[in-house]
């Protein structure tokens, strides 16, 4: 869940009929993992933790967004400006202890950024994530990723171990009270990676495991909403844990707070806020916006024996304001011990003082 659009100052959506996310969504693959026009806001969202073969380790964050300011199929131009697609960049390097990030706006306009079943592609510029589609009855899914920036860049090819999760209940992942005030949340929980990644004028080959997002909705969180907290947790038994907590401004948590546990097999099982507990420990305040972001967390989930502790290797992962569009954010690579061990990912938005992204 996520990864997670942004509040882009001075672009107002038009009042327009956009779907909403509702119970018994027919989910069609591999059409669902690409564009949904009849949404307002949609995200696909890449974050692994790779090591080289001397150890050298990393984390890494690809993220492409979509946002509808109107909508007129009749109405049709390559100039028209119908969406706004966003993306970020992000490479932690844990040994070397630096964290590097770079964001991109697009138009969709002849092909600068989109979604496309018809390509099997999702890209904005030159950062792409691209598909190799399986036959009909099959769920392994191959993708390639590749991004550039002055300071670094990968190619990985990553692939599905698992066939895709629908997280929440009936089809949707309610985040709030209301009609629609949900999304469709499909997730890859475990993607073998590998590929070659650029940094500091070297170049590693690297080997790990990926997770990926994809969200599509028009309304989820509400205004009493402050932000979440976002764990995606891999563990070295073949398993995984997605939890979300969602905070209010009044300190409390929110009732839609929830998760997701997958099995070795690939069966999911949805939780509930009341089927666990995130306890925030330590802290880290940013030089740069004065946040102050918890950094190692205990988690419980009492029905499966759970009992984890989460710490990042890297203090400093948090994204920063680039070119106006970018929020405030702290998405970093973890570690897991505990009942369970293994690695994964945290997002924390809402710290420095806004959600900065519409949705989970």
């Amino acid at each position: 869940m996520k990864s997670s659009l942004l509040l882009l100052a001075g672009l107002l959506s038009a009042a327009a009929p956009y779907r909403l996310a509702l119970p018994g969504y027919p989910f069609e693959f591999p059409r669902d993992h690409f564009n949904h026009p009849d949404f307002q806001t949609e995200w696909w969202y890449y974050t692994g933790n790779l090591r080289a073969a001397d150890g050298h380790r990393f984390g890494f964050e690809l993220t492409f967004f979509r946002r509808a300011l109107v909508r007129n199929p009749a109405d049709f131009s390559p100039w028209k400006l119908d969406d706004v697609y966003v993306a970020h960049l992000a490479l932690s390097d844990i040994t070397g202890q630096r964290f590097y990030h770079a964001s991109r706006l697009n138009r969709p306009g002849p092909g600068f950024a989109g979604a496309a079943l018809r390509d099997a592609l999702v890209w904005n510029g030159n950062w792409s994530a691209r598909w190799t589609l399986p036959p009909p009855a099959g769920f392994s899914t191959v993708q390639s990723l590749r991004a550039f920036d002055a300071d670094f860049s990968f190619n990985l090819g990553i692939e599905s171990r698992k066939p895709p999760v629908i997280h929440g209940k009936r089809g949707v992942s309610q985040k709030a009270p209301g009609k629609g005030h949900a999304s469709h949340y499909i997730s890859f929980t475990r993607l073998d990676t590998n590929g070659v990644i650029e940094v500091g004028g070297k170049s590693y080959a690297v080997r790990g495991a990926a997770w990926m997002d994809h969200e599509f909705f028009t309304h989820q969180l509400d205004r009493g909403q402050a932000g979440w907290d976002w764990f995606s947790l891999q563990f070295d038994d073949n398993t995984e844990l997605m939890l979300f907590r969602l905070r209010r401004k009044d300190g409390a948590i929110d009732p839609f707070s929830a998760g997701t546990f997958v099995d070795a097999r690939g069966a999911a099982r949805h939780l509930d806020q009341g089927d666990f507990s995130l306890e925030p420990g330590r802290t880290w305040k940013s030089e740069k916006t004065g946040a102050v972001y918890p950094l190692a967390w205990k988690i419980a989930v009492p029905s499966l024996s759970l009992r984890l502790d989460v710490t990042t290797p890297l203090d400093q992962q948090e994204l920063t304001p680039q070119g106006g569009y970018t929020p405030v954010y702290w998405e970093g690579a973890v570690d897991v011990g505990g009942s369970r061990r293994g690695s994964g990912y945290l997002e924390m938005t809402g710290y420095a003082g806004s959600q900065g992204l519409t949705g989970l």
